[in-house]
């Protein structure tokens, strides 16, 4: 078949080139159109009882996580001077398009009882304007009494202040929120200018678009870091800047196939989206060192450089299908997972390293077969003194070390096994943000002066036949049971809910004074109540904590980012049962409890999150199982070829525990990808291996010698490559791509050892050959027709010169 597929390649290349020029046109003009990400990333499926409960919750009370609130801890802010600065930065921050409402200190409401009409009305605390500093005062005096501010706006200890901004759902879930976002902070720098007091900046929307803005950023740095970095690898190999500048051409075509499929797919660029492009670059440049490498062996050999091309794709073309199908298997067992963003990650990358084969072994023999012969320069490589050595140590060391290796790797596995057991998953709702950046530093401020911004949903429902049940005292005294324990709580804010304007309701009645901050009487319900029905909801107000039959409530807070676990225990295991012994059915009526909103969800998904990974891992290892098993048909072959590669992810994990570093998304990626590049290492081994044993008679030392010593070269090339295409994401901003970057270039490291040392040394155990009439193998397709006459003769010679004493190259 190959014999064929070569031939097909080789007559019609400038056809099949211009079909994939138009290709490229086609998928450049959508990747032109795909689009950055400003969602919460959803790893909670949206059939989850969880999740339709939180669409429900949004679609009867709005959203629980459009606000961006603006913080400040200065008593300057309480000059009037200052003050009016402030009052100017909240009218402003009103007219930014997007901006629904500004909740402000200076342009705080007070209720007002209106006793001819039995009403209650909002008016301004301050004025347009303040005559002096005496009424100024007064003034303030007057914000500091209103208790249903106080807690929520002010932090009663220190004078800490914020604003907090709504914003407009379709403008979040957009690229408008860029736009929003850069004019909230230019006019907080205007603000911070006039006054010298400095503001902190939080919130969903607002952090969700500066780590948007980042992802883009970074994207194209690491393109083009990636480029330039395995361009600069290749060119030390091979010394040829057009191998380079061509390689780097055909990469490019897969790059834009890339975002293009984003694009068709409607799928938008998210931090593991984008991380795709330089994925693509580096496992291109190893498909290209591979095929660049057989092309130059074989042009030595023929001296023919068309012979050379059409044996490439002939003995290439199946490793290098084989070789790419393994990692985009890794790729997409994703499509397993429940999680959306782990899904379209997976299914982009896995389908766009299969066009990448497609893509290179058009191209390359193509474009090879037009350019100028490879001279002395450019083959120079394949006679690397350093490297000779190199291998022959590790040859050395396989044959006469063999019970050492295994001891080693014995040991290896035994100290990974108790680091893994040190493993911990953890994550944060702003997660991978550096500890020294703004908006880490933000956030801590908001949790030391108010309890943390992220949203915290809780309903109640009375299923009752008695009408308006909330407002029943028992009731009412039950949900102040209830947020009184949720206040006394160090990580949860201070809660609002209808009864917090009940209470702000009673105090206005009773002309504003503070003391009378509490729930009314049953005597006093009576009359207080009376003026609320008479009250208009013009902004929308009640109608976000509490539905029109007064049975359903809601109560909101804002929680601190203490991290999956410890939320998980807060919520799941203290929160959650408190509320249902408060609210706790009595009699006929029945009282449903719910804790809800972005935070609830964060908690399941982290824990659906690793289920799903762990899940997907195991998928990849039993499908690149049955992968080795098609080649092989022999279960102690598939054996050997699988430890070396488990091997390398054990001391990987082992490494994470001893380190400290969590199992979360990003971390937990690592296995099911790493596991599919890494056996690519023992799938070209063993291929070399089969060649070589039916070669020599079934003369196992020699195999693994010329094994070692041919396949050895491409592997540490192609190893160095990926450790190098995979190492600059640890220069990110963002500690899940640094962990990413840093632990998937150390285990494909660690597994160019383990299939270069531990690999030929089980086979020198273990592997008991024998030949079978009429045998065989799928692998022995990787190397067709090794057994000729021709060939048999060259690797006869290339036997003499390898085992001499005093060769210096195998070569």
């Amino acid at each position: 078949m190959w014999n064929r597929i070569a031939q097909f390649i080789i007559q019609n290349r400038l056809a099949l080139i211009l079909v994939i020029g138009v290709i490229t046109l086609f998928m450049g003009y959508h990747a032109s159109r795909v689009q950055m990400s400003y969602d919460f990333a959803r790893t909670v499926p949206l059939n989850d009882p969880d999740q339709i409960a939180l669409q429900q919750f949004r679609k009867q009370f709005g959203e629980d996580g459009n606000i961006i609130a603006i913080g400040l801890k200065d008593s300057a802010i309480y000059e009037q001077k200052n003050f009016e600065a402030y009052r100017t930065l909240a009218r402003n921050l009103k007219q930014i398009s997007g901006v629904s409402e500004v909740i402000s200190l200076p342009v705080l409401k007070i209720i007002l009882k209106d006793t001819a009409n039995s009403r209650f009305y909002l008016a301004n605390i301050f004025p347009d304007k303040v005559n002096s500093e005496k009424a100024f005062d007064s003034l303030l005096k007057t914000v500091r009494s209103q208790r249903f501010y106080m807690g929520q706006l002010v932090n009663e200890t220190n004078g800490a202040t914020m604003t907090i901004v709504t914003v407009n759902k379709d403008v979040m879930n957009s690229s408008l929120r860029e736009a929003l976002t850069a004019s909230l902070v230019a006019e907080g720098e205007a603000f911070e200018k006039a006054t010298n007091i400095k503001l902190h900046y939080a919130g969903l929307p607002f952090i969700r678009t500066q780590v948007a803005n980042q992802v883009k950023k970074e994207m194209s740095m690491f393109l083009y870091a990636s480029a330039i970095i395995t361009g600069l690898i290749m060119f030390v190999f091979f010394r040829s800047f057009r191998a380079v500048l061509f390689s780097m051409i055909i990469i490019g075509i897969v790059v834009v196939w890339t975002l293009g499929t984003l694009s068709l797919f409607g799928y938008k660029i998210t931090l593991l989206s984008g991380l795709i492009p330089p994925v693509i670059v580096t496992i291109g440049i190893t498909n290209a060192i591979y095929l660049l490498n057989k092309y130059h062996l074989e042009f030595i050999k023929t001296k023919d450089k068309y012979e050379a091309i059409t044996i490439v794709v002939k003995k290439m073309g199946l490793a290098t299908f084989l070789t790419n199908l393994t990692v985009a298997i890794g790729f997409l067992t994703l499509l397993a997972t429940d999680i959306i963003i782990l899904r379209e990650f997976g299914v982009v990358a896995g389908i766009n390293i299969m066009a990448l084969f497609f893509v290179s072994l058009v191209m390359i023999p193509s474009i090879f077969s037009w350019l100028p012969v490879p001279n002395t320069r450019h083959l120079r490589h394949l006679n690397f003194k350093f490297m000779n050595s190199f291998l022959r140590v590790i040859d050395l060391l396989v044959h006469r070390q063999r019970v050492a290796i295994y001891v080693g790797s014995m040991v290896l596995a035994v100290l990974s096994v108790y680091g893994m057991m040190q493993l911990r998953s953890v994550s944060f709702m702003v997660d991978d943000v550096p500890e020294d950046s703004e908006i880490k530093k933000d956030l801590h401020f908001f949790e030391a002066n108010f309890s943390g911004i992220m949203p915290l949903e809780m309903v109640v429902e009375f299923k009752t036949k008695k009408r308006r049940p909330i407002l029943d005292p028992d009731n009412l005294k039950k949900i102040e049971q209830f947020e009184t324990y949720l206040d006394s709580l160090p990580h949860v804010s201070k809660p609002l809910s209808l009864i917090s304007f009940v209470k702000a309701s009673k105090q206005a009645f009773y002309n504003n004074n503070p003391d009378r901050y509490t729930l009314p009487t049953r005597s006093e319900a009576g009359f207080i109540l009376r003026y609320m029905k008479g009250q208009s909801d013009n902004s929308g107000l009640f109608k976000s904590f509490v539905d029109s039959t007064f049975s359903k409530l809601r109560i909101s807070c804002q929680i601190a980012d203490i991290g999956s676990v410890k939320l998980d225990s807060l919520v799941n295991y203290s929160i959650e049962p408190k509320m249902k012994q408060i609210f706790a059915t009595e009699g006929k009526d029945t009282i449903n409890t719910a804790i809800t909103g972005s935070t609830k969800i964060f908690i399941k998904g982290n824990k659906f999150l690793i289920a799903n990974l762990q899940e997907s891992l195991i998928l990849a290892f039993i499908l690149i199982t049955i992968s080795m098993a098609a080649l092989f048909a022999n279960v102690r072959m598939i054996v050997i070829s699988l430890i070396p590669n488990l091997l390398a992810l054990m001391i990987t994990a082992g490494l994470m525990g001893y380190f400290d570093i969590p199992l979360k998304a990003s971390t937990a990626l690592i296995f099911s990808i790493t596991f599919g590049i890494s056996v690519d290492n023992s799938i070209r081994f063993l291929a070399k291996y089969r060649q070589e044993i039916l070669a020599n008679n079934f003369f196992i030392p020699l195999a693994v010698t010329d094994s070692i010593m041919e396949t050895g070269k491409s592997i540490i090339y192609t190893s160095i490559v990926l450790f190098a295409g995979f190492i600059i994401f640890a220069f990110s901003d963002f500690g899940g791509t640094i962990a990413l970057g840093l632990l998937t270039s150390t285990t494909l490291v660690i597994s160019m050892f383990t299939n270069l040392i531990l690999l030929p040394a089980l086979i020198m155990t273990f592997d008991k050959p024998k030949r079978k009439k009429g045998e065989h193998l799928l692998i022995d397709e990787l190397h067709p027709n090794f057994y000729s006459e021709h060939e048999d003769e060259e690797i006869d010679l290339d036997k003499i010169k390898i085992h001499s004493r005093n060769a210096s190259s195998a070569e």
